[in-house]
């Protein structure tokens, strides 16, 4: 029987299979022999050993779409990564390895920014205009009030999607809007480091509606980048696109180089400083590890 892998816990595996049925299954040797780790969202086949008890074992695992490294799901049609506008306040250099990390797995990026109740009109306008080239849409929402939260809904139906970002910004409440089923404990912000307290202990995919999936995955406050070259870090970055191949020097880094377009179009406020900072530094951070154009040969 047919199934899909919704939560993993302690070498057991939660499959909800075609009879609408979850069943509790272990995973044969042989994956483990063969060096393959099933993932959440993976489908499956399954031999079912005890109907009424829905216990089984995992027989197959299905070819994959796709598969994400961090957070590490598979068969994933878009990612909605949720960042707060406040209280925490947005560390946008996370952010901005997460669209750097997703564009490189080749997934499509929403960007959700919660806690709308608490922000100014301005801070809010301010974000979205900052990140509208970066995503496929921006969102704001308030769980609080449940603005946003249709939007949401829209935006996820018949879709499987990967719900990320740091802790304390709101996840799991979203998740019990959207499911509240789930019965996701809500974190609180700590007083002291105001930081959000983990809440999600592992993956874990929810059927929230017809064709429709959505993966909840653990707060991280850490993002390592993926494995490019520096050269190649400017393609993940879509304000830089209008100007690339009008820098005086071909192969410009966009760094240093005199006569650089993007510099330029930085002094004149046309790509966001945040932006560009937090670009150099995944640039210094590659150069740094010796990620250069013959990086990939060399290892």
């Amino acid at each position: 029987m047919k199934g899909k892998i919704i939560k993993g816990i302690a070498g057991f595996y939660y499959v909800w299979c075609e009879d609408e049925r979850l069943y509790e299954c272990k995973a044969k040797g042989g994956f483990r022999r063969e060096g393959i780790k099933p993932l959440v969202g993976d489908d499956v086949e399954i031999k079912v050993l005890d109907g009424e008890e829905a216990l089984g074992n995992m027989e197959k695992i299905l070819p994959r779409k796709n598969e994400l490294i961090r957070p590490a799901v598979a068969n994933v049609d878009q990612a909605m990564v949720v960042f707060a506008m406040a209280d925490p306040m947005p560390n946008l250099n996370l952010l901005d390895r997460f669209l750097v990390m997703m564009k490189w797995q080749k997934v499509d990026t929403v960007i959700c920014l919660s806690k709308q109740d608490i922000v100014t009109e301005e801070e809010e306008d301010r974000l979205r205009a900052v990140y509208a080239g970066c995503a496929s849409r921006v969102l704001t929402i308030s769980n609080k009030n449940e603005s946003g939260i249709e939007e949401v809904r829209e935006c996820l139906a018949g879709r499987t999607t990967v719900l990320a970002g740091p802790s304390g910004v709101g996840k799991s409440s979203l998740v019990n809007r959207l499911y509240p089923q789930a019965e996701l404990e809500t974190g609180s912000i700590s007083g002291r480091i105001r930081r959000g307290r983990h809440t999600t202990r592992h993956s874990e995919l929810f059927h929230i509606g017809r064709h429709t999936f959505l993966f909840d995955t653990p707060g991280f406050s850490s993002l390592r980048l993926p494995e490019v070259p520096k050269e190649e870090l400017n393609q993940y970055f879509a304000e830089f696109t209008p100007y690339q191949g009008q820098c005086r020097y071909s192969g410009c880094t966009h760094i240093h180089e005199p006569g650089c377009t993007v510099r330029e179009n930085l002094e004149k406020g046309r790509i966001c400083r945040s932006r560009y900072d937090n670009y150099v530094q995944m640039f210094e951070e590659m150069a740094e590890s010796g990620r250069s154009k013959n990086w990939r040969t060399k290892k």
